[in-house]
Protein backbone atom coordinates (compact mmCIF):
# COMPACT_ATOMS: atom_id res chain seq x y z
CA UNK A 1 0.00 0.00 0.00
CA UNK A 2 1.32 3.44 -0.90
CA UNK A 3 1.90 6.16 1.71
CA UNK A 4 -1.00 8.25 0.38
CA UNK A 5 -3.48 5.39 0.88
CA UNK A 6 -2.05 4.65 4.32
CA UNK A 7 -2.28 8.26 5.49
CA UNK A 8 -5.84 8.48 4.13
CA UNK A 9 -6.83 5.45 6.23
CA UNK A 10 -5.05 6.77 9.33
CA UNK A 11 -6.78 10.15 9.05
CA UNK A 12 -10.14 8.39 8.67
CA UNK A 13 -9.45 6.39 11.83
CA UNK A 14 -8.43 9.56 13.67
CA UNK A 15 -11.63 11.31 12.54
CA UNK A 16 -13.69 8.42 13.91
CA UNK A 17 -11.90 8.63 17.27
CA UNK A 18 -12.29 12.42 17.46
CA UNK A 19 -15.95 12.36 16.48
CA UNK A 20 -16.62 9.70 19.11
CA UNK A 21 -14.59 11.15 22.01
CA UNK A 22 -14.33 14.83 21.17
CA UNK A 23 -11.46 16.81 22.66
CA UNK A 24 -10.30 17.04 26.26
CA UNK A 25 -8.71 13.67 26.98
CA UNK A 26 -5.05 12.87 27.54
CA UNK A 27 -2.95 11.86 24.54
CA UNK A 28 -2.64 8.25 25.73
CA UNK A 29 -6.43 7.79 25.55
CA UNK A 30 -6.46 8.92 21.92
CA UNK A 31 -3.47 6.70 21.22
CA UNK A 32 -5.26 3.63 22.56
CA UNK A 33 -8.44 4.44 20.62
CA UNK A 34 -6.54 5.11 17.41
CA UNK A 35 -4.84 1.73 17.79
CA UNK A 36 -8.28 0.09 18.00
CA UNK A 37 -9.51 1.91 14.88
CA UNK A 38 -6.36 1.20 12.86
CA UNK A 39 -6.61 -2.47 13.79
CA UNK A 40 -10.25 -2.50 12.62
CA UNK A 41 -9.13 -0.81 9.37
CA UNK A 42 -6.63 -3.60 8.74
CA UNK A 43 -3.52 -1.46 9.13
CA UNK A 44 -0.38 -3.05 10.55
CA UNK A 45 1.41 -0.87 13.07
CA UNK A 46 3.77 -0.75 15.99
CA UNK A 47 3.05 1.47 18.96
CA UNK A 48 5.79 3.37 20.83
CA UNK A 49 8.62 1.39 19.27
CA UNK A 50 12.09 2.60 20.24
CA UNK A 51 13.94 4.13 17.31
CA UNK A 52 17.67 4.78 17.53
CA UNK A 53 18.85 8.32 16.82
CA UNK A 54 22.27 8.68 15.21
CA UNK A 55 24.50 11.71 15.11
CA UNK A 56 27.24 11.41 12.49
CA UNK A 57 26.87 7.66 12.61
CA UNK A 58 27.03 7.48 16.41
CA UNK A 59 24.11 6.16 18.47
CA UNK A 60 23.09 9.07 20.73
CA UNK A 61 19.90 7.62 22.17
CA UNK A 62 16.40 6.54 21.39
CA UNK A 63 13.03 8.18 20.90
CA UNK A 64 9.59 6.72 20.51
CA UNK A 65 7.17 7.76 17.86
CA UNK A 66 3.56 7.09 18.79
CA UNK A 67 3.02 4.79 15.79
CA UNK A 68 4.89 3.33 12.86
CA UNK A 69 2.20 2.25 10.36
CA UNK A 70 2.78 -0.29 7.58
CA UNK A 71 6.52 0.33 8.11
CA UNK A 72 6.12 3.46 5.96
CA UNK A 73 4.43 6.21 7.97
CA UNK A 74 5.41 7.73 11.33
CA UNK A 75 2.43 9.04 13.32
CA UNK A 76 2.91 11.53 16.13
CA UNK A 77 -0.12 12.39 18.28
CA UNK A 78 -0.87 15.49 20.31
CA UNK A 79 -3.75 16.52 22.54
CA UNK A 80 -3.22 20.28 22.70
CA UNK A 81 -5.55 23.21 22.07
CA UNK A 82 -3.56 24.36 19.04
CA UNK A 83 -0.66 22.83 17.11
CA UNK A 84 2.48 24.93 17.25
CA UNK A 85 5.62 25.08 15.12
CA UNK A 86 7.52 23.03 17.70
CA UNK A 87 5.09 20.11 17.21
CA UNK A 88 5.52 20.25 13.45
CA UNK A 89 9.31 20.41 13.85
CA UNK A 90 9.21 17.32 16.06
CA UNK A 91 7.22 15.36 13.47
CA UNK A 92 9.56 16.46 10.68
CA UNK A 93 12.59 15.48 12.74
CA UNK A 94 11.10 12.04 13.38
CA UNK A 95 10.58 11.20 9.70
CA UNK A 96 14.15 12.24 8.92
CA UNK A 97 15.78 10.65 11.98
CA UNK A 98 13.85 7.38 11.61
CA UNK A 99 14.32 7.45 7.81
CA UNK A 100 10.67 7.06 6.83
CA UNK A 101 9.25 8.80 3.76
CA UNK A 102 6.09 10.21 5.34
CA UNK A 103 4.77 11.30 8.70
CA UNK A 104 1.49 12.46 10.14
CA UNK A 105 1.06 14.87 13.02
CA UNK A 106 -2.43 14.49 14.47
CA UNK A 107 -3.93 16.72 17.15
CA UNK A 108 -7.00 15.54 19.05
CA UNK A 109 -7.01 18.47 21.51
CA UNK A 110 -8.80 21.07 19.41
CA UNK A 111 -12.54 21.19 18.78
CA UNK A 112 -11.88 19.97 15.21
CA UNK A 113 -9.32 17.28 14.43
CA UNK A 114 -6.09 18.80 13.15
CA UNK A 115 -3.54 16.92 11.07
CA UNK A 116 -0.51 17.72 8.98
CA UNK A 117 1.48 15.52 6.63
CA UNK A 118 5.24 15.82 6.78
CA UNK A 119 7.71 14.44 4.29
CA UNK A 120 11.30 13.30 4.40
CA UNK A 121 13.14 15.36 1.76
CA UNK A 122 15.39 12.34 1.12
CA UNK A 123 12.52 10.65 -0.69
CA UNK A 124 11.17 11.96 -3.98
CA UNK A 125 7.49 12.67 -3.30
CA UNK A 126 6.24 13.27 -6.86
Amino acid sequence: MKEEAITFKIIGCAMKVHSTLGNGFQEVIYQRCLAIEMDKAGLSFGREIDQTIFYEGIDVGTRRADFVVEEKVIVELKAVIQLEDVHLAQAKNYVVAYDYPTGLLINFGSTSLQYKKVFNPKYNMT
